[in-house]
């Protein structure tokens, strides 16, 4: 496993656009092409990233702007991991576990040469199957404790999962636990 790098199984020609592209045509070419991000280029080099979820939240949060308008340079995250195209899939697979990333774009001499997604890894390395999949669940995990702690910041009733009996519905904060009424009046 060591000796397969990230040049022999990345994707070479990734999905581009350049940075004054409107948030319209990102979200045309990601469902065009299938992909769940867009690289942003500039003379070859790269400059940000585009994803669903940052369209999504554009849609969302700008509203009264038409996503004709906005540009992908403008929501763009402003740091973005990388690896080079020398790396082995064991180093890549760490960077994103890292940064819990499921792709990473490859540059070279400051250039991006292609891009390596979880799917490339899987597709060559289907045995790396589990070690993924417990970043993923790992994943899944923390966005369940941010939820459960969102949740027990919240003082009005609301429909949920019950900590104490696992059950579906109306919830309330009981000494910083979010429960049903059944565990509370049983307290």
């Amino acid at each position: 496993m060591g000796e397969i790098l990230v040049s022999d199984i990345m994707t070479r020609d990734p999905i581009t656009v350049k940075p004054e592209t409107n948030l319209l045509e990102c979200a045309k070419q990601i469902v065009r092409k299938r992909v769940g991000s867009i690289l942003i280029t500039q003379k070859k080099k790269l400059v940000g990233i585009i994803s669903e979820k940052d369209i999504l939240w554009a849609l969302i949060k700008k509203s009264k702007e038409d996503l004709s308008k906005i540009k992908a340079i403008e929501i763009s995250p402003k740091k973005i991991a990388t690896i080079q195209p020398f790396s082995t899939i064991k180093d890549t697979i760490k960077k994103m576990n890292k940064f819990k990333f499921d792709k990473l774009p490859v540059i070279q001499k400051k250039e991006l040469v292609g891009v390596v997604t979880v799917r490339d890894i899987l597709n060559f390395h289907p045995e790396l199957y589990k070690e993924i999949d417990e970043f993923a669940q790992i994943r899944e995990e923390t966005k369940k404790f941010k939820r459960i702690k969102k949740a027990k910041e919240r003082k009005s009733m609301h429909e949920g999962i019950c900590e104490e009996c696992g059950n579906q519905d109306f919830l309330r904060k009981v000494d910083g636990r979010v429960i049903c009424e059944s565990c509370r009046d049983a307290m």
